[in-house]
């Protein structure tokens, strides 16, 4: 039997995912820019980005990374580095490079991966995990570990149902922001930049 304090649980969720962060400006940028495909594919990769922490959490990485300096200090960079990556992309957008992308868009499978890498590649989101998840398990729950699986697993389906709506929205914008060439290269270069600055809040994060 899974015990949990569900009702709790699933408040604080809410008001977690809800909360604007890298994975909701990546979702928006790429489905006002691309389209709602775009958008719920890369909402899609984010969640399965999350079921993938729900399975580190699951195999003890929580604790890893809160006691090895070193590997939180490597999964930090890389994800910061691809999230510079992400972030210099869309600062060099022109309309040149717009009207090409437009001739060639991104294929759903890529950007599902865009959205799974800019989460899996966040240790601060392992931790959190780690640290969240276990306060929902009943005190003295028979199967403390299935319960876990089963929150984290819950949270990612919560976060594709409140960041997929978002993609839907934000794709209604798309061809309004296409008729307005330099509204959307000022899109992707605030965007960008917003992914820059969480690059560096990742690159300068502690565990605690």
């Amino acid at each position: 039997m899974i015990e949990a304090h569900w009702l709790i649980f699933l408040v604080a969720s809410v008001a977690i995912i809800a909360t604007p962060g890298q994975d909701m400006i990546l979702v928006m940028s790429r489905s006002i820019t691309h389209g709602t495909r775009a958008g719920v594919a890369t909402a899609a990769g984010v969640s399965v980005g999350l079921v993938g922490h729900t399975l580190l959490a699951t195999a003890g990485l929580g604790v890893l990374l809160q006691t090895s300096t070193w590997l939180f200090t490597a999964i930090k960079l890389a994800g910061a580095a691809y999230l510079l990556y992400l972030g210099v992309q869309l600062l060099r957008t022109r309309s040149a490079s717009l009207a090409a992308a437009d001739a060639a868009p991104q294929s759903a499978r890529r950007l599902f991966l865009t959205g799974a890498m800019s989460n899996i590649s966040n240790p601060k989101i392992a931790v959190f995990y780690f640290a969240f998840l276990p306060q929902f398990v009943t005190p003295g729950a028979s199967h403390p570990t299935a319960t876990i699986a089963v929150l984290g697993l819950v949270f990612a389906a919560l976060t594709f149902a409140m960041k997929g709506p978002v993609a839907v929205f934000a794709g209604r914008l798309s061809a309004w922001f296409r008729s307005r060439p330099m509204a959307l290269v000022w899109l992707y270069r605030c965007s960008g930049l917003v992914l820059v600055g969480l690059a560096v809040r990742l690159a300068l994060a502690r565990r605690d």
